[in-house]
């Protein structure tokens, strides 16, 4: 371990750690699970191990569970990082966009599809958006067109 990471490294608890615990717990965001894990890599507790512990396991978003991996291993964690998920990344995503699509009129475009989805499930727009990041877009359109 580097002095720069173990001097950013306190023992003890986060006085802010319920606002961490939500910031690490919303679904439709995951830039600011990726800060809360951030955050939360800064205290060495047995909460926020076991925090960044069900984020590395679960979170929807690759670079979350890096991120989380990484302090993990910082603390001195003997920590396995998990293989990058195939398929769906949230269950049922694909069922989703399809019932997305079929609920908007005929000939409706892409940018409508886009917005809606957006709007009716946050949680995978956000996963897919962190997880391609700038392939995002290209994937989202790719997707739309294939489907019936």
């Amino acid at each position: 371990m580097s002095n720069l990471q173990t001097s950013e490294i306190k023992n003890g608890f986060p006085p802010h750690f319920e606002d961490l615990k939500k910031s690490a717990n919303r679904t439709s965001n995951w830039r600011e699970r990726l800060e809360a894990v951030e955050e939360l890599g800064r205290w060495r507790d047995p909460q926020t191990i076991n925090l960044l512990k069900r984020l590395l396991i679960n979170d929807s978003v690759y670079k979350v569970q890096e991120a989380a991996f990484q302090k993990l291993q910082n603390f001195g964690e003997d920590v396995e990082l998990p293989p990058q998920k195939k398929g769906d990344l949230i269950k049922g995503t694909t069922k989703s966009l399809v019932r997305i699509k079929k609920s908007l009129p005929k000939g409706h475009t892409f940018e409508d599809f886009k917005e809606k989805l957006q709007k009716m499930r946050t949680d995978i727009y956000d996963a897919y958006e962190g997880e391609k990041g700038t392939d995002f877009e290209k994937w989202l359109e790719n997707t739309w067109a294939s489907m019936e």
